[in-house]
């Protein structure tokens, strides 16, 4: 059997997801009257005679993507084996969310220019690791043995915040006014008062038409982002931005470069000084990024998912909003809130898988101005588990030629690799 080239199987696996997508939700689409349809293969929307040859090119695609294990790079890995290094440093970020913590309250020596992350000598902070292991393996089997593997209990489930779990709830609560957690999971409401469609209609409209944001193509943007608690100007930033599916934004801080970047088949993450400086993102976070890259131009996202779910209103920071969601067949959740007043998308949570629960990435659009006659947002951030960056944007160059370099992965010397500048 010949070995397949990586643009086959991307091509492939595409399309694959595509087909399976269809399954997740229950279609908002109707057939046109008088429509004649080929065989289905029950249960797909997929044509029967392609259903093998896409389950097989499928396997094929899965079976090239080796990616490093968390074993094979990190020390001293126990609990947490069998996973892709980007997934492994998404669950510290599900750890530090769900406890109100951080890397050095488990780690020795983080945020020090010596850290020791595979020490377990008996200090307070390897005792807090050691726990971690401990609350792992019995939320595992939690999971396993009442909801038949599912992720339905995680570490958030219980700590809320908090590095102790709360035991009794307080009267304030019950009395106070209500605090609403949402699920990531949303209900579909059977009473919305706008379809799928309607609501990407107007949120064509309110960007500017279908011929204005059709004409825009590509773009850059430049300003400065500013890390969550931080005062001041921030650091210098610039985005990226090809309709084709590509996106790249690069924050330069005094410690080396954020890139986070997609060329429209690999994704990379770069985190200046940290243990793992510079990782490729597989299974959900690759999709998350590529859902980034089509989220650069957001009235283009209504092909990601082949079906949406409208679900109840909502409101953020005093606006009301319309809810859509989607999901793809690997589990990874998208979910976008547009304002009912403008049309305008107002924010978006997407959710990617771990072994101890998922990760959400959540970004909010304010300040939109015309560029090249198309609404952009001149203010947003980025925030997940790890880190929240505030953007604001001094201006816009729309329809300009980028080299494709910049999607791709970055210069490991950017990224404040201390072993790299030794080497130089």
């Amino acid at each position: 059997m010949k070995t397949w080239s990586k643009g086959l199987v991307f091509a492939v696996t595409a399309m694959t997801v595509a087909w399976l997508t269809s399954i997740t939700f229950a279609s908002n689409a109707a057939s046109p009257a008088g429509a004649v349809r080929p065989a289905i293969a029950p249960g797909t929307a997929i044509p029967l005679h392609a259903a093998p040859a896409l389950r097989q090119a499928a396997q094929a695609a899965q079976a090239t993507a080796k990616p490093q294990m968390s074993e094979a790079v990190f020390k001293n890995v126990q609990v947490l084996k069998g996973i892709p290094v980007d997934e492994f440093m998404g669950t510290m970020g599900v750890f530090t969310t769900s406890l109100s913590l951080c890397c050095g309250n488990c780690h020795t020596g983080a945020g020090t220019s010596d850290p020791k992350w595979e020490d377990d000598t008996g200090s307070p902070q390897t005792a807090r690791k050691r726990t971690a292991r401990a609350m792992i393996q019995m939320v595992q089997n939690i999971n396993r043995t009442n909801f038949g593997g599912r992720q339905v209990v995680t570490c958030w489930t219980c700590h809320r915040g908090q590095l102790s779990p709360s035991v009794t709830p307080p009267l304030d609560f019950a009395y106070g006014e209500a605090v609403v957690t949402p699920p990531d999971i949303l209900l579909r409401d059977p009473n919305a008062a706008r379809t799928v469609d309607q609501i990407f209609a107007r949120l064509i409209e309110a960007e500017g038409g279908a011929a204005r944001v059709n004409a825009l193509t590509s773009y850059t943007a430049k300003g400065n982002s500013l890390l969550f608690g931080e005062v001041g100007k921030g650091n210098p930033a610039e985005i990226y931005a090809k309709s084709d599916g590509k996106v790249a934004t690069y924050v330069h801080q005094q410690e080396g470069d954020v890139v986070r970047a997609y060329d429209g088949t690999t994704a990379w993450w770069q985190l200046p000084l940290t243990v793992t400086p510079q990782y490729p993102l597989t299974a959900t976070l690759l999709e998350g990024a590529k859902f980034d890259a089509v989220m650069a131009f957001p009235w283009k996202i209504r092909p990601f998912f082949t079906t949406w779910r409208v679900s109840f209103g909502q409101t953020i920071d005093g606006v009301d909003v319309d809810v859509l969601q989607g999901a793809t067949p690997t589990g990874m959740i998208g979910t976008l809130y547009f304002d009912k007043k403008t049309g305008l998308l107002k924010r978006y949570i997407r959710y990617a898988n771990t072994m101890v629960g998922r990760i959400p990435t959540q970004v909010d659009y304010d300040d939109s101005s015309d560029v090249a006659g198309v609404k952009m947002a001149f203010k947003y951030s980025y925030a997940w588990v790890s880190e929240r960056d505030d953007w604001t944007f001094t201006s816009y160059e729309p329809n300009v030629p980028i080299d494709n370099a910049k999607f791709g992965r970055p210069d490991p010397k950017t990224a404040g690799d201390v072993s790299e500048r030794k080497a130089k």
